[in-house]
């Protein structure tokens, strides 16, 4: 180090500790503000129905009395709102104690004498007189300075308009714990010091924020705000879900005041990924967007009627041994067909047809008895007016059912059965009939002699309790009979294209068997219910205004259509690789574009092809596994070859416990052994268990811990590992599976190691043998 860098770094040093100090006393100014704020939420909630007047005598005092309520409730929950506030303020400052800020950079703005210094850090921090800015938010506009240029000529956006000046200069920190580890000046890119101390640390049990190391692609994707659909096709490890994590940090503070947490939705893979994700914003200070998966979605919809199949179901059936060669092949062609537009087309032609007739309902029963038959609803719809769409004639329906049954309710209070369900009230029921008639001044004299008024009361509330699943049943539509109205959809002849599929006929035969049986097939899911939407009609998510759908790739066009129209006024941020599309039925990178419903739209889309998750070595493997893979542009960090070893089937539990233990020697935390289907994961983990300690990986499986994992295939994409076993990996054997097998061997940051027990996999023949290490099984 020359003595100018070590004056530099010594200066820099005095800064941070400077910073720090700054840091501890405002920790320390929040945390006696926080005490005193929950000194007083306690103090609230201890008194608070001392400090309210309650009086239910006079209408007058009710209102005065839900008034006072309210007062003690708001004052309440203000200041829990305030405590939640500087908690939130006491964690941000406790991360920038320990790591102040990453970046610095001289800007001198044109026209002006003095340049600016800025350091960048995960959150802003002023002075002690609140006048000037000791570290800038990493989204503040003249910070993506950083991100964009190097020393020279430079300019940034701001909402008044475009800055331009000269940076002078660029200098990347790694500080922890207050004290600076490393410091480089840089060029346009992050210095690969940076990104080589930051990647070659062990994987973590959750994503981490990559402000320090946020790449000039990435930025334009994290601050666009033009487009309506943003489209981010990234191959495996390029970063592109880090850039829409930080990407929702941003949007959340550039247009904070207008748009908060709960406006933004995350449809993710799987729950385990949700865990997965979890903290990246709250370390940037900010609450989580809203996180769902698509299957979660149509469970909610469908998971009370029907035993609804999931995409993981679906998978594992495809992934196995089929006796059957023709059902298979029929299946998978049924599945294609319903994921495609072709197949929604259909569903809007026959939907089209429901108008003028062929609507099925259900009918209304009550005690045994049907009360209003399906065909009295049938008629009643078609008798309405036929311009007005088919939602809006269920909303009439419904009004004419709900009006029709408070009529019954009178009817029925003077039959036989009423009188006998009376007599077998209990004494809280009386006093309730007592009570409520005292207050409406039904008694005379505020006596209990008025047994007819008394019996009148107590006859209608059992009726009205009686009645009260039909009244809901009216209220939620389920006089209309879904099910049925869809099965009738592979009935009739006329609503299929014979030249879009020539086994339509045994398609139908198969759907209809699963229908009867309650059971909705994986590939119906999304159909079913947007043919219940345009039935029923349902209200669009308007509060939603940003949607994130990562793993976009296995999203059918079927789906993404269905998304639209569920999300009609929201932006979309879409996030794939589509040589990851393991899914079958899924978006293939062709066509996502022109499945979009985009006329009119702002649409933009990027490309990222550098891969910082994995040694180059990994690359060079993977990459020659898929078509275009040539592109793939690896991060200078090496490592050993990707490791083959055949060995024989009963040797398999041995080898992987040895290959376990040599990744723990060389210090990895996080190793996964992915195995191709659900079922070898469960083998596999029985005969583990008892060896090492280790982790089974479900689907319905949250989090996880450092440690050993058996995960299947489908469960492991957008994670990453610090070493992969990849057990048997002979089992790959078909074309439709190369993009399982490249997604599986792009989930190792470090080390590849393959274990095949019948020959290594067909799919491997196109990668060069230089490209791994192929361990032959020794001959005595």
């Amino acid at each position: 180090m020359s003595d100018l860098q070590s004056k530099d770094l010594k200066m820099e040093q005095r800064r941070v500790t400077t910073v720090v100090n700054e840091i501890e006393k405002k920790i320390n100014k929040l945390k006696l503000n926080a005490g005193k704020v929950s000194s007083d939420v306690l103090e609230i909630r201890k008194e608070f129905w001392e400090d309210v007047t309650v009086n239910m005598d006079e209408p007058d005092d009710m209102i005065e009395t839900a008034a006072s309520i309210k007062q003690q409730a708001e004052l309440l929950s203000e200041r829990e709102r305030t405590h939640r506030h500087l908690d939130k303020h006491l964690n941000t400052l406790s991360r920038l104690k320990y790591s102040p800020y990453f970046g610095r950079i001289d800007f001198l703005e044109n026209g002006e004498e003095g340049e600016d210094r800025v350091y960048l850090g995960i959150a802003s921090l002023m002075d002690e007189q609140d006048e000037n800015f000791l570290i800038y938010d990493w989204r503040a506009p003249i910070s993506s300075l950083y991100y964009d240029y190097s020393p020279g000529p430079a300019r940034y956006r701001t909402p008044e308009g475009m800055i331009e000046g000269e940076m002078n200069l660029k200098r990347q920190f790694i500080i922890r714990a207050s004290e600076i580890k490393g410091m480089f000046d840089t060029g346009v890119t992050i210095g690969d010091e940076m990104l080589q101390e930051v990647l070659g640390n062990n994987a973590s049990t959750q994503m981490k924020s990559i402000v320090a190391t946020i790449q000039r692609e990435q930025n334009e994707i994290i601050r666009n705000e033009r487009a309506k659909i943003m489209i981010v096709q990234g191959v495996a490890g390029s970063g592109k879900t880090s850039a829409a994590l930080q990407r929702v940090a941003y949007l959340l503070y550039r247009y904070r005041g207008t748009l908060n947490s709960e406006n933004i939705m995350l449809f993710s893979p799987n729950p385990l990924f949700n865990s997965y994700v979890a903290t990246v914003l709250p370390e940037l200070g900010e609450e989580n967007m809203q996180q769902s998966t698509f299957q979660e979605y149509l469970h909610s919809r469908l998971g009370k009627e029907f035993n609804v199949e999931d995409a993981f179901a679906q998978m594992e059936y495809l992934l196995s041994e089929n006796d059957d060669e023709k059902e298979y092949k029929l299946r998978v062609e049924g599945i294609r067909f319903k994921a495609s537009l072709e197949y929604k087309n259909i569903i809007d032609r026959y939907a089209h047809g429901l108008t003028k007739r062929g609507l099925i309902f259900r009918d209304l029963i009550f005690r045994g008895d049907v009360l209003i038959s399906k065909k009295e609803i049938h008629d009643y719809f078609y008798s309405l007016e036929e311009s007005i769409n088919i939602p809006n004639r269920m909303q009439l329906v419904k009004e004419w059912l709900l009006r029709d049954l408070k009529r019954k309710v009178r009817q029925e209070r003077s039959r036989s059965w009423v009188e006998e369900e009376v007599q077998f009230l209990d004494k809280e029921a009386f006093m309730e009939a007592f009570k409520k008639l005292q207050e409406k001044n039904q008694f005379s004299e505020n006596t209990f002699d008025d047994f007819e008024q008394e019996q009148k009361f107590l006859a209608e509330m059992v009726v009205k309790e009686k009645f009260r699943p039909l009244f809901a049943r009216v209220k939620s539509l389920r006089f209309i009979d879904s099910p049925k109205i869809y099965h009738q959809l592979f009935k009739k002849a006329e609503n299929m294209d014979e030249r879009l599929l020539v086994d339509w006929d045994q398609i139908c035969r198969k759907t209809v068997k699963k229908l009867k049986d309650m059971e909705i097939p994986y590939e119906d899911a999304t159909p079913y219910v947007y043919l219940q939407d345009l039935i029923e009609g349902r209200k669009s998510k308007s509060t939603i205004r940003h949607i994130f759908i990562d793993e976009a790739q296995d999203y059918s066009p079927f789906q993404f259509a269905f998304i639209q129209k569920l999300f009609p006024f929201s932006k979309m941020t879409l996030l794939g690789d589509f040589n990851q599309a393991i899914f079958s039925g899924a978006t293939g990178a062709e066509t996502v574009l022109s499945d979009l419903n985009i006329s009119g739209e702002t649409i933009e889309s990027f490309v990222l092809t550098k891969t910082y998750r994995s040694t180059k070595e990994i690359v060079n493997f993977t990459s020659a596994l898929i078509e275009g893979g040539e592109n793939i542009e690896p991060f200078n960090r090496t490592g050993r070859k990707p490791l083959v070893t055949e060995i024989e089937p009963d040797e398999i539990t041995r080898s992987i416990i040895k290959t376990i233990k040599g990744f723990q020697n060389d210090g990895h935390r996080t190793i996964a052994v992915i195995c191709r289907t659900a079922d070898e994961s469960k083998r596999a983990f029985e005969a583990l268990k008892n060896e090492v300690s280790l982790h089974l990986i479900e689907k319905g499986t949250i989090s996880y811990e450092k440690g050993i994992l058996v995960i299947p295939s489908y469960l492991a994409k957008g994670i990453e590992f610090d070493a992969v076993i990849l057990y048997d990996c002979s089992q790959y054997k078909k074309e439709s599976e190369r993009k399982l097998f490249y997604t599986v061997c792009t989930r190792a940051m470090h080390e590849l190691h393959m274990i095949a027990t019948s020959g290594i996999s067909p799919l491997m023949e196109v990668a060069p043998k230089d490209t791994y290490t192929h361990v032959k099984p020794s001959k005595c």
